[in-house]
Protein backbone atom coordinates (compact mmCIF):
# COMPACT_ATOMS: atom_id res chain seq x y z
CA UNK A 1 0.00 0.00 0.00
CA UNK A 2 1.32 3.75 -1.04
CA UNK A 3 1.54 5.39 2.47
CA UNK A 4 -0.47 8.56 2.52
CA UNK A 5 2.12 11.02 2.52
CA UNK A 6 3.33 9.69 -0.76
CA UNK A 7 0.10 9.69 -2.37
CA UNK A 8 -0.96 13.39 -1.66
CA UNK A 9 2.89 14.33 -2.24
CA UNK A 10 2.56 12.67 -5.66
CA UNK A 11 -1.23 14.06 -6.66
CA UNK A 12 0.04 17.75 -5.76
CA UNK A 13 3.26 16.90 -7.90
CA UNK A 14 0.86 16.27 -10.59
CA UNK A 15 -1.87 18.88 -10.14
CA UNK A 16 1.14 21.44 -10.09
CA UNK A 17 2.70 19.90 -13.28
CA UNK A 18 -0.42 19.71 -15.46
CA UNK A 19 -1.37 23.63 -13.94
CA UNK A 20 2.13 24.49 -15.43
CA UNK A 21 1.27 22.64 -18.88
CA UNK A 22 -1.75 24.83 -19.03
CA UNK A 23 -0.69 27.86 -17.97
CA UNK A 24 2.51 27.38 -21.11
CA UNK A 25 0.05 26.45 -23.23
CA UNK A 26 -2.27 29.49 -23.26
CA UNK A 27 0.89 31.76 -24.40
CA UNK A 28 1.88 29.18 -27.21
CA UNK A 29 -1.92 28.86 -28.65
CA UNK A 30 -2.29 32.67 -28.65
CA UNK A 31 1.33 32.91 -30.40
CA UNK A 32 0.10 30.24 -32.68
CA UNK A 33 -3.37 32.58 -33.72
CA UNK A 34 -4.71 32.35 -35.91
CA UNK A 35 -4.40 28.88 -37.74
CA UNK A 36 -7.71 28.01 -39.43
CA UNK A 37 -10.30 30.19 -40.08
CA UNK A 38 -12.38 32.94 -38.00
CA UNK A 39 -16.16 33.09 -37.95
CA UNK A 40 -17.33 36.67 -37.33
CA UNK A 41 -20.82 36.49 -36.09
CA UNK A 42 -22.74 39.46 -37.41
CA UNK A 43 -26.44 40.18 -35.00
CA UNK A 44 -28.21 41.71 -37.98
CA UNK A 45 -29.62 40.97 -41.26
CA UNK A 46 -27.65 40.17 -44.54
CA UNK A 47 -27.41 43.86 -46.48
CA UNK A 48 -27.93 45.93 -43.08
CA UNK A 49 -25.46 48.76 -43.04
CA UNK A 50 -24.06 46.75 -39.92
CA UNK A 51 -23.72 43.81 -42.21
CA UNK A 52 -22.31 45.63 -44.96
CA UNK A 53 -19.63 47.72 -42.48
CA UNK A 54 -18.73 43.48 -40.89
CA UNK A 55 -18.05 42.71 -44.41
CA UNK A 56 -15.62 45.57 -45.62
CA UNK A 57 -13.59 44.99 -42.80
CA UNK A 58 -13.99 40.89 -42.47
CA UNK A 59 -12.46 40.54 -46.33
CA UNK A 60 -9.43 43.26 -45.02
CA UNK A 61 -9.28 41.14 -41.69
CA UNK A 62 -9.15 38.02 -43.67
CA UNK A 63 -6.06 39.66 -45.85
CA UNK A 64 -4.42 40.82 -42.42
CA UNK A 65 -4.07 37.46 -39.93
CA UNK A 66 -3.99 34.87 -43.18
CA UNK A 67 -6.76 33.01 -42.39
CA UNK A 68 -10.63 33.31 -44.07
CA UNK A 69 -13.01 35.32 -41.54
CA UNK A 70 -15.77 34.13 -42.09
CA UNK A 71 -19.52 36.00 -41.91
CA UNK A 72 -22.01 34.19 -40.15
CA UNK A 73 -25.68 36.45 -39.82
CA UNK A 74 -27.50 35.68 -36.63
CA UNK A 75 -30.17 38.40 -36.25
CA UNK A 76 -32.76 38.34 -34.13
CA UNK A 77 -33.50 40.18 -30.24
CA UNK A 78 -31.34 43.36 -31.18
CA UNK A 79 -28.62 40.85 -30.82
CA UNK A 80 -29.46 38.63 -28.29
CA UNK A 81 -29.49 35.77 -31.02
CA UNK A 82 -26.10 36.23 -31.99
CA UNK A 83 -24.59 37.30 -28.48
CA UNK A 84 -26.30 34.01 -27.16
CA UNK A 85 -24.45 31.98 -29.73
CA UNK A 86 -20.72 33.31 -29.18
CA UNK A 87 -21.07 32.61 -25.22
CA UNK A 88 -21.75 28.95 -26.44
CA UNK A 89 -18.20 28.87 -28.42
CA UNK A 90 -14.99 28.45 -26.66
CA UNK A 91 -12.68 31.39 -25.53
CA UNK A 92 -9.90 31.32 -28.29
CA UNK A 93 -10.86 34.25 -30.45
CA UNK A 94 -12.08 32.20 -33.00
CA UNK A 95 -15.27 33.34 -32.98
CA UNK A 96 -15.92 37.10 -32.73
CA UNK A 97 -19.05 39.52 -32.31
CA UNK A 98 -20.27 42.84 -34.13
CA UNK A 99 -21.30 44.59 -31.23
CA UNK A 100 -23.46 47.88 -32.20
CA UNK A 101 -25.24 50.93 -30.30
CA UNK A 102 -28.83 49.59 -29.57
CA UNK A 103 -27.05 46.47 -28.47
CA UNK A 104 -25.86 47.95 -25.44
CA UNK A 105 -29.61 48.73 -24.63
CA UNK A 106 -30.90 45.39 -25.03
CA UNK A 107 -30.09 44.20 -21.42
CA UNK A 108 -32.32 47.16 -20.01
CA UNK A 109 -35.34 46.75 -22.05
CA UNK A 110 -35.27 42.94 -22.54
CA UNK A 111 -35.85 40.42 -19.92
CA UNK A 112 -34.84 37.78 -21.96
CA UNK A 113 -31.44 38.94 -22.13
CA UNK A 114 -29.30 36.74 -19.41
CA UNK A 115 -25.45 38.14 -20.36
CA UNK A 116 -24.27 41.47 -19.24
CA UNK A 117 -21.80 42.73 -21.81
CA UNK A 118 -19.86 44.30 -19.61
CA UNK A 119 -18.87 40.67 -17.82
CA UNK A 120 -19.29 37.74 -20.14
CA UNK A 121 -17.48 39.69 -23.20
CA UNK A 122 -13.87 41.25 -23.58
CA UNK A 123 -13.87 44.68 -26.38
CA UNK A 124 -11.30 44.29 -28.93
CA UNK A 125 -11.87 47.47 -31.11
CA UNK A 126 -14.36 49.72 -32.23
CA UNK A 127 -14.44 50.03 -35.72
CA UNK A 128 -16.65 52.87 -37.34
CA UNK A 129 -19.03 55.34 -35.78
CA UNK A 130 -21.95 57.62 -37.55
CA UNK A 131 -24.15 60.14 -37.09
CA UNK A 132 -27.74 60.76 -37.69
CA UNK A 133 -29.65 63.75 -38.66
CA UNK A 134 -32.46 65.13 -37.38
CA UNK A 135 -34.69 65.75 -40.89
CA UNK A 136 -38.40 67.44 -41.14
CA UNK A 137 -40.63 67.59 -44.36
CA UNK A 138 -41.34 71.06 -45.86
CA UNK A 139 -45.02 70.89 -44.80
CA UNK A 140 -43.05 71.28 -41.03
CA UNK A 141 -42.63 75.06 -40.18
CA UNK A 142 -39.23 74.81 -38.91
CA UNK A 143 -35.65 75.76 -39.33
CA UNK A 144 -33.59 74.39 -36.12
CA UNK A 145 -34.05 72.11 -33.13
CA UNK A 146 -35.19 75.29 -30.96
CA UNK A 147 -38.25 75.63 -33.69
CA UNK A 148 -38.99 71.92 -33.53
CA UNK A 149 -39.00 72.12 -29.74
CA UNK A 150 -41.14 74.96 -29.57
CA UNK A 151 -43.38 73.59 -32.01
CA UNK A 152 -43.30 70.14 -29.54
CA UNK A 153 -44.12 72.65 -26.54
CA UNK A 154 -47.44 74.15 -28.71
CA UNK A 155 -48.73 70.67 -29.83
CA UNK A 156 -48.02 68.27 -26.80
CA UNK A 157 -48.40 64.80 -28.00
CA UNK A 158 -49.61 65.41 -31.49
CA UNK A 159 -46.24 65.39 -33.29
CA UNK A 160 -45.06 61.83 -34.69
CA UNK A 161 -41.15 60.88 -34.55
CA UNK A 162 -40.22 57.72 -36.85
CA UNK A 163 -37.72 55.17 -36.21
CA UNK A 164 -35.79 51.83 -37.52
CA UNK A 165 -38.01 50.10 -33.98
CA UNK A 166 -37.58 50.32 -30.44
CA UNK A 167 -33.94 50.72 -29.69
CA UNK A 168 -32.77 52.09 -33.15
CA UNK A 169 -30.38 55.18 -32.53
CA UNK A 170 -33.51 56.89 -34.68
CA UNK A 171 -35.43 55.96 -31.18
CA UNK A 172 -33.22 56.90 -28.85
CA UNK A 173 -32.25 59.81 -30.08
CA UNK A 174 -35.79 61.19 -30.37
CA UNK A 175 -36.90 59.95 -26.48
CA UNK A 176 -33.55 61.82 -25.83
CA UNK A 177 -34.96 64.85 -27.02
CA UNK A 178 -38.48 65.27 -25.65
CA UNK A 179 -36.57 63.64 -22.04
CA UNK A 180 -34.26 66.56 -22.61
CA UNK A 181 -36.68 69.75 -23.50
CA UNK A 182 -39.75 68.27 -21.53
CA UNK A 183 -41.86 68.11 -24.46
CA UNK A 184 -43.87 64.57 -25.70
CA UNK A 185 -44.11 63.29 -28.62
CA UNK A 186 -45.42 59.91 -30.42
CA UNK A 187 -42.59 57.72 -31.69
CA UNK A 188 -43.78 55.66 -34.67
CA UNK A 189 -41.51 52.11 -35.03
CA UNK A 190 -40.78 50.86 -38.60
CA UNK A 191 -39.62 47.32 -39.85
CA UNK A 192 -39.41 48.78 -42.85
CA UNK A 193 -36.79 51.72 -43.11
CA UNK A 194 -38.01 53.02 -46.71
CA UNK A 195 -41.62 53.05 -45.71
CA UNK A 196 -40.67 54.95 -43.11
CA UNK A 197 -39.24 57.87 -44.84
CA UNK A 198 -41.69 57.85 -47.73
CA UNK A 199 -44.23 58.60 -44.46
CA UNK A 200 -41.83 61.15 -43.54
CA UNK A 201 -41.78 62.94 -47.11
CA UNK A 202 -45.48 63.00 -47.23
CA UNK A 203 -45.73 64.46 -44.09
CA UNK A 204 -47.57 62.00 -42.36
CA UNK A 205 -44.43 61.93 -39.83
CA UNK A 206 -43.04 65.17 -38.29
CA UNK A 207 -39.64 64.34 -37.48
CA UNK A 208 -37.12 61.98 -37.42
CA UNK A 209 -33.24 61.16 -36.13
CA UNK A 210 -32.23 59.30 -39.90
CA UNK A 211 -29.27 57.41 -41.05
CA UNK A 212 -27.45 59.93 -43.03
CA UNK A 213 -27.17 58.08 -46.03
CA UNK A 214 -30.49 57.46 -47.02
CA UNK A 215 -31.75 61.08 -46.96
CA UNK A 216 -28.55 62.84 -48.30
CA UNK A 217 -30.39 62.63 -51.96
CA UNK A 218 -33.65 63.62 -50.84
CA UNK A 219 -31.98 66.99 -48.56
CA UNK A 220 -30.13 67.69 -51.40
CA UNK A 221 -33.90 67.68 -53.88
CA UNK A 222 -35.04 70.20 -50.90
CA UNK A 223 -37.70 66.89 -50.48
CA UNK A 224 -36.13 67.11 -46.55
CA UNK A 225 -34.98 69.64 -44.27
CA UNK A 226 -31.94 68.94 -42.09
CA UNK A 227 -32.20 70.68 -38.81
CA UNK A 228 -29.28 69.49 -36.76
CA UNK A 229 -26.92 66.23 -36.85
CA UNK A 230 -26.52 64.10 -33.57
CA UNK A 231 -22.38 64.30 -33.00
CA UNK A 232 -20.19 66.62 -31.79
CA UNK A 233 -18.83 66.94 -35.03
CA UNK A 234 -20.53 68.13 -38.41
CA UNK A 235 -20.55 65.82 -41.40
CA UNK A 236 -18.34 66.94 -44.27
CA UNK A 237 -21.55 64.84 -46.31
CA UNK A 238 -23.60 67.63 -44.82
CA UNK A 239 -21.45 70.39 -43.69
CA UNK A 240 -23.76 73.36 -43.62
CA UNK A 241 -26.09 71.60 -41.34
CA UNK A 242 -24.41 72.04 -37.33
CA UNK A 243 -24.36 69.79 -35.21
CA UNK A 244 -27.33 69.27 -31.85
CA UNK A 245 -24.39 71.14 -29.53
CA UNK A 246 -23.93 73.94 -32.04
CA UNK A 247 -27.84 74.72 -31.90
CA UNK A 248 -28.09 75.07 -28.24
CA UNK A 249 -28.02 71.70 -26.87
CA UNK A 250 -24.96 71.03 -25.04
CA UNK A 251 -25.90 67.53 -23.30
CA UNK A 252 -27.49 65.95 -26.87
CA UNK A 253 -25.01 63.51 -28.68
CA UNK A 254 -25.77 60.42 -30.52
CA UNK A 255 -23.82 57.93 -31.67
CA UNK A 256 -24.20 55.34 -33.53
CA UNK A 257 -21.30 53.00 -33.79
CA UNK A 258 -19.57 49.41 -34.30
CA UNK A 259 -17.15 47.23 -32.78
CA UNK A 260 -15.63 43.91 -32.67
CA UNK A 261 -16.00 41.61 -29.08
CA UNK A 262 -15.19 38.18 -28.24
CA UNK A 263 -15.99 35.92 -25.47
CA UNK A 264 -14.61 36.64 -21.44
CA UNK A 265 -11.46 35.12 -20.84
CA UNK A 266 -9.78 34.82 -24.60
CA UNK A 267 -6.04 35.42 -24.36
CA UNK A 268 -5.24 39.11 -23.90
CA UNK A 269 -2.13 38.44 -26.60
CA UNK A 270 -5.22 37.32 -29.38
CA UNK A 271 -7.43 40.35 -28.35
CA UNK A 272 -4.36 42.26 -28.96
CA UNK A 273 -3.22 40.63 -32.51
CA UNK A 274 -6.66 41.57 -33.65
CA UNK A 275 -6.91 45.18 -32.34
CA UNK A 276 -3.66 46.05 -33.77
CA UNK A 277 -4.96 44.32 -37.62
CA UNK A 278 -7.89 46.44 -37.84
CA UNK A 279 -6.52 49.63 -36.69
CA UNK A 280 -4.25 49.04 -39.49
CA UNK A 281 -7.58 48.26 -41.72
CA UNK A 282 -9.01 51.24 -41.03
CA UNK A 283 -5.98 53.65 -41.23
CA UNK A 284 -6.06 52.28 -45.25
CA UNK A 285 -7.46 54.89 -47.47
CA UNK A 286 -9.50 52.73 -49.72
CA UNK A 287 -11.51 51.73 -46.58
CA UNK A 288 -11.53 54.88 -45.51
CA UNK A 289 -13.21 56.04 -48.51
CA UNK A 290 -15.31 52.79 -48.61
CA UNK A 291 -16.67 53.42 -45.36
CA UNK A 292 -17.49 57.07 -46.19
CA UNK A 293 -19.89 56.03 -48.54
CA UNK A 294 -21.73 54.44 -46.07
CA UNK A 295 -21.42 57.73 -43.90
CA UNK A 296 -19.39 55.67 -41.67
CA UNK A 297 -16.20 57.52 -40.05
CA UNK A 298 -13.36 54.76 -38.98
CA UNK A 299 -12.77 54.69 -34.94
CA UNK A 300 -10.32 52.01 -34.13
CA UNK A 301 -8.56 52.86 -30.73
CA UNK A 302 -7.36 50.40 -28.15
CA UNK A 303 -9.21 47.51 -26.76
CA UNK A 304 -9.66 49.86 -22.92
CA UNK A 305 -10.74 52.60 -24.96
CA UNK A 306 -13.61 50.29 -26.72
CA UNK A 307 -14.33 49.03 -23.23
CA UNK A 308 -14.53 52.46 -21.46
CA UNK A 309 -17.33 52.90 -24.30
CA UNK A 310 -19.49 50.29 -24.25
CA UNK A 311 -19.56 50.55 -20.24
CA UNK A 312 -20.47 53.93 -20.85
CA UNK A 313 -23.08 53.52 -23.25
CA UNK A 314 -24.91 50.90 -20.79
CA UNK A 315 -25.15 52.75 -18.08
CA UNK A 316 -26.25 56.22 -19.50
CA UNK A 317 -28.86 54.48 -21.95
CA UNK A 318 -30.05 52.33 -19.03
CA UNK A 319 -31.19 55.82 -17.55
CA UNK A 320 -32.77 56.67 -20.51
CA UNK A 321 -34.71 53.80 -20.72
CA UNK A 322 -35.94 54.08 -17.27
CA UNK A 323 -37.27 57.33 -17.53
CA UNK A 324 -38.84 57.35 -21.21
CA UNK A 325 -40.22 54.07 -20.24
CA UNK A 326 -38.87 51.91 -22.91
CA UNK A 327 -40.11 48.46 -23.11
CA UNK A 328 -40.05 45.95 -25.99
CA UNK A 329 -42.75 43.76 -24.22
Amino acid sequence: MIPLQSLLSHTLRTACAVGLALCAAAPALAQDYPNKPDRLVVPAFVGTPIDIISRQVATRLTQELGQPVVVDNKPGGTGIVGASDVLRQPADGYTLMTLYMPMTVSQSVNRQVTFDLRRDFVPIVQTVFSYNVLVVPPSVPVNTPAELVALLKSKPGQLNFASGGVTSPAHLAGELLTLQTGTRALHVPYNNFPQAIGDLLAGRIEFMFAATPPVVGHIAAGRLRPLAVTGDRRLPVLKDVPTMVESGFPDFVVRDWQGFMVRAGTPPAVVERINAAVRRIVANPEAIEGLAKLGAVPSAGTAAEFGKLVASEVESWARVVKAANISME
